[in-house]
């Protein structure tokens, strides 16, 4: 399968964050853990963060509404709807405070093969530069996002030495 940013616009280099890491686990286990809400509240968001789920349908055009607990005891509302799944190479999304906010930002998360661990990547595309930029530097979205990968690849990574794959 193609990657996700082929036929990415030069247009865009300047809207755009990508975050990628090798997590060694088989793409199955790697991507059913980001699309179950019993696994999702246990790794995602950056160091320091829980999340609390108010509701989570996982499918196209399902919505997951959240609220991410910072360290400081800062709650952040967000808001995720799926706009396209292929199990389990691929899902792009658009990411928000709610529905409807003008600042959303859309990202594609693929998940290929290497070896027997998983390549995940996730592009990210903002509507404008400004907000891109108030992103990396206001909430530090590539440390935040890298962190999160790391969450996801130890959480994975006790699943697989557990054996429990529930």
């Amino acid at each position: 399968m193609p990657g996700a940013r082929q036929g990415t616009q030069a247009e865009t280099a300047d809207r755009e964050i990508v975050i990628s890491r090798i997590i060694d686990a088989p793409r199955e286990l790697v991507f059913e853990v980001f699309t179950k809400v019993r696994h999702l509240s246990r790794w995602w968001g950056p160091e320091g963060f829980s999340t609390t789920t108010q509701s989570f349908e996982f499918r196209v055009g399902g919505e997951w509404d959240f609220v991410m607990h910072g360290p400081d005891g800062t709650d952040y509302a967000e808001w995720i709807t799926w706009t396209e799944i292929a199990v389990p190479e691929r899902i792009a999304l658009l990411h928000g405070e709610s529905r409807g906010d003008p600042n959303a930002f859309e990202s594609v998360l693929t998940f290929e093969p290497d070896g027997a661990a998983t390549r995940i990547e996730m592009y990210t595309v903002f509507p404008t530069k400004e907000l891109r930029d108030e992103a990396v530097e206001k909430y530090h979205a590539i440390e935040g996002g890298q962190q999160t990968l790391n969450n996801l690849a130890v959480y994975v990574t006790e699943i697989v030495r557990k054996g429990v794959e529930d």
